[in-house]
């Protein structure tokens, strides 16, 4: 696996149209980010997708984070949790879900970008090769978008969505759709890069 971006562009939108991933949307407050995906075949390993979110503060915004949250940890504060985590995509709807207080986090932090990863402990998988996986964003019952991975089918990690302060303080958010031929640990150093 290369540690390369393999596409970006535009996530597809619901009825067909596009979303710009450079259109900016204001005033988020509590924002909750959940995942969906088809079980692997009768017999085959299962398919385990996770959500991954970098925290970044003013004074490194696209360097390292600050902190990660993910299957096995959360932050240090309480504003970032992740609700459900599934290893297989069995259920209905969305199987896992991360909610994200972003009017609570501390002024240092300016940035989260938030990721899908696969895990490849079965063996390489792509999106391609996991059938009806799909994001929603969501504000209390008001969904912000609802997306799937087609236009990544090369890619076994996707950044969905960042999350940034404006002039005045408050959160704002941008579908970020860009795929990574890497696995889930090396995305997490490359997920919040910035890039032309």
């Amino acid at each position: 696996m290369s540690n390369t971006p393999v596409s970006h562009g535009q996530l597809a939108g619901r009825h067909g149209e596009g979303i710009a991933v450079n259109g900016l949307n204001k005033g988020v407050g509590k924002v909750e980010v959940t995942l969906k995906w088809d079980p692997s075949p009768l017999g085959a390993p299962a398919h385990d997708l996770d959500i991954i979110a970098g925290v970044y503060t003013a004074d490194d915004p696209y360097g390292q984070p600050a902190y990660l949250v993910h299957f096995d940890s959360r932050s240090p504060d309480g504003t970032i949790t992740l609700n459900r985590d599934s290893r297989t995509g069995q259920g209905f709807g969305y199987d896992e879900a991360m909610t994200f207080e972003l009017d609570r986090l501390a002024p240092t932090y300016t940035r989260v970008v938030v990721g899908v990863a696969i895990q490849q402990g079965g063996g390489r998988r792509t999106f391609g090769d996991i059938a009806n996986a799909g994001f929603r964003i969501r504000e209390g019952h008001v969904d912000l978008a609802q997306e799937d991975f087609t236009p990544y089918s090369d890619a076994t990690a996707v950044t969905v969505v960042e999350f940034s302060r404006d002039g005045t303080g408050g959160w704002e958010y941008r579908l970020v759709g860009r795929g990574f031929d890497t696995d889930p640990q090396s995305f997490t150093t490359l997920m919040g890069a910035q890039h032309a």
